[in-house]
């Protein structure tokens, strides 16, 4: 399980859920290598939303995978709740994502042999938690009280998006990240999803790190990140 302590190299003052010190990744393909991602800094505190941009092969869902544990990084120090990750096991890695960690994924990703209220519930089952006004809330504003017991499948595009923001947001994580989110929406649908999720995330006081290609998209976050050649540039 998580545990409460910092960790040696951070001191009381500070606190993140995220934190990228000096990260490096690289990718090897065949006789060539990749620098994917070249002394990193960055940082993401609790109820804060960043958006990050950049060109297709930039490194910015990369950077979210290293974040979610689902790549390993390279070199620097990366740290979770203030915590180093350094030494994480999977069954610990796992642990961050079930309690911790909702991801909203462009594909959705949802469970197809249940119905909407089974996969909003999913990752609340696994913690030991039960349904709760919080839940009632997301499926209001979301606009899915009329569709729970409808099967997934049965759903359109913008409707299963929502079902996934329900599903990302149900136990309240301490990190939110959202990967092209609005990829597979019209512009309208688009913007309704982000208000969604920038306004549902900020209730919760998630904090929130958005992949987009749009401007748009970007604009509902609080700080916009570019990256570029390995780097990251404020913008």
């Amino acid at each position: 399980m998580l545990h409460d302590e910092p960790n040696d190299h951070q001191s009381p003052s500070e606190s993140f859920v995220a934190n990228l010190s000096n990260v490096s990744k690289a990718f090897e393909d065949g006789d060539q290598r990749h620098q994917v991602l070249e002394s990193v800094d960055f940082s993401l505190s609790q109820g804060q939303s960043v958006a990050l941009k950049g060109a297709s092969g930039s490194g910015k869902s990369t950077l979210l995978n290293l974040i979610a544990g689902f790549e390993p990084i390279d070199s620097g120090e990366l740290t979770l709740l203030n915590q180093s990750v350094q030494r994480w096991d999977d069954d610990r890695w796992s642990d961050f994502r079930l309690r911790h960690l909702g991801v909203i994924f462009q594909q959705f990703n949802l469970l197809t042999p249940l119905n909407v209220k089974q996969n909003i519930a999913f990752s609340l089952q696994l913690n030991g938690r039960k349904w709760d006004d919080w839940c009632d809330h997301l499926c209001d504003k979301l606009g899915l009280n009329t569709l729970l017991h409808r099967h997934v499948s049965n759903l359109s595009g913008g409707q299963q998006q929502r079902v996934a923001i329900a599903r990302a947001l149900s136990h309240k994580p301490a990190l939110l990240l959202a990967d092209e989110p609005t990829g597979n929406l019209d512009e309208q649908s688009g913007q309704e999803v982000m208000s969604l999720i920038s306004g549902l995330a900020h209730q919760s006081n998630s904090a929130v790190l958005l992949v987009t290609h749009s401007q748009q998209c970007a604009d509902f976050m609080q700080q916009q990140y570019h990256l570029d050649k390995g780097s990251l540039h404020v913008k």
